[in-house]
């Protein structure tokens, strides 16, 4: 068993080695430069995801796409993902954290492109679709779409279930002593009730526990903030200039270079927000709109909110409050950060792990439920929803190193026939750009 995980560790670091980095924000570059910085029609996207469709073909309206999509984006990786880029890559590291998230708009804007226009119906006449259907019906390679497919049901048990289960049930059992077992049971059967009823009850639940979480998490900072904010201004000026310079922390740890803050900036960017991955577009597809580019403008403000703002917000916090320079720890610096507001930081921290974890399992269910009706013509969804919810517990009670690096190459693997298709196919994302923009009756 050690040797297996020696050697999907090392497979995992191959595949999400520079080779991997350098082809998703290439792609993010790339679809910038093809769609004439589409980034800015930012507030003619958010616009758009508060706009409720009635009649246009589809499931679920713009803004329960998006809270299902930011259900399954936003998670540990916001806050633990943020703290393990800075301890490696020091306070410069939050800075190409945040400029994946501007150039990511582009792919994760071309993804739902693609995926609406080549997204089927059903039987049972639901709107479905993804990079599993770009690939088959825009690149004419059912195996890629196969392959695709099977990669996301392997991911979506291990980073969108297991691994989330693991760790809200390790935090619980050590904040507040709760036992693992009854956190499972608990998860599972909440998990179980939301997802038995699809994509419509799995959004409705979204659009309430995405922003009460996010504007909960916010306020969180905001206050940790406030407790520092004469360190405010010095802490902006550090993470700009040892973006270029290097910084190295005082607290023992790892130095940063420039090179090693670019390095675990872009990473870590690139995997907290998705883009490039192809699972946000597999929701987008249920979406209702009269244009691929309509929601695709909604699905892109996701990396947005991601990374632009909350993962900007949580690193300006783990600085200001100076929690980086104090332990080598992600885990800790994010503590020790949360610990200097008034007592309440922790308490407020851990209902947001919470909720960050939950909806990323729900989130996920979706992802890997659509991936396996691809796989399976349809059929047996309910032993799918089953295996899910069991999932949940036996997550919340077992060690996950093994499941983890499993998950993390199964990612990998997804994202590249999603970039190359991304990249074939920019012709036709740049068409429908054009042809939305151009139209009056869209844009108005």
């Amino acid at each position: 068993m050690q040797e297996i995980e020696n050697f999907l560790s090392a497979l995992s670091n191959y595949v999400w080695g520079y080779p991997a980095i350098i082809l998703l924000l290439g792609t993010h570059i790339f679809l910038t430069i093809r769609l004439r910085f589409v980034q800015r029609h930012i507030i003619t996207a958010i616009q758009l995801s508060l706009s409720r469709p009635r009649k246009e073909p589809g499931e679920i309206s713009h803004f329960a796409s998006l809270m299902t999509a930011l259900a399954a984006t936003v998670g540990t990786g916001n806050i633990i993902g943020v703290a393990t880029a800075i301890s490696a890559g020091g306070p410069g590291a939050i800075f190409w954290m945040w400029l994946t998230g501007i150039f990511g708009f582009a792919t994760k804007y071309s993804e739902a492109v693609l995926a609406i226009k080549f997204r089927v119906q059903n039987e049972n006449g639901e709107f479905v679709g993804g990079p599993m259907y770009v690939l088959e019906r825009g690149l004419n390679s059912k195996l890629f779409g196969i392959l695709f497919a099977l990669f996301t049901v392997i991911a979506s048990f291990g980073i969108g279930n297991m691994v989330q289960a693991n760790a809200m049930s390790n935090m619980l059992n050590e904040s507040y002593k709760i036992p693992t077992l009854l956190t499972g049971c608990i998860v599972a059967f909440l998990t179980g009730l939301v997802i038995l009823g699809g994509i419509k009850s799995i959004s409705r639940v979204c659009e309430l526990l995405v922003p009460f979480m996010v504007i909960l998490y916010f306020l969180g900072c905001i206050g940790i903030l406030i407790v520092h904010y004469q360190n405010i201004p010095e802490s902006i000026i550090l993470i700009f200039k040892s973006a270029f310079t290097g910084q190295s922390a005082v607290g023992g740890f790892l130095g940063a270079g420039v090179r090693s803050a670019i390095r675990y900036g872009v990473a870590r960017g690139l995997f907290s927000n998705e883009a490039g991955l192809g699972s946000a577009p597999i929701v987008a597809s249920a979406a209702k709109t009269k244009h691929p580019v309509q929601q695709a403008l909604v699905s892109a403000t996701g990396t947005f909110w991601d990374t632009v703002v909350i993962c900007f917000l949580t690193g300006l916090v783990l600085v200001s409050s100076g929690a980086w320079t104090q332990s080598s720890s992600p885990v800790e610096i994010v503590r020790n950060a949360w610990n200097s507001f008034s007592g309440v930081g922790i308490f407020l921290l851990s209902i947001s792990l919470i909720t960050f974890v939950y909806s990323t399992i729900l989130g996920w269910s979706y992802y890997g439920e659509k991936a396996w009706e691809y796989l399976f013509k349809g059929k047996n969804i309910i032993i799918y929803r089953g295996l899910w919810v069991i999932g949940v517990f036996l997550g919340a009670n077992i060690k996950l190193n093994l499941v983890w690096t499993s998950a993390d190459i199964a990612n990998a693997l997804m994202a590249i026939p999603n970039l190359f298709s991304l990249i074939f196919l920019t012709p036709i994302i740049v068409k429908e750009t054009a042809d939305f923009f151009s139209n009056k009756r869209y844009t108005e």
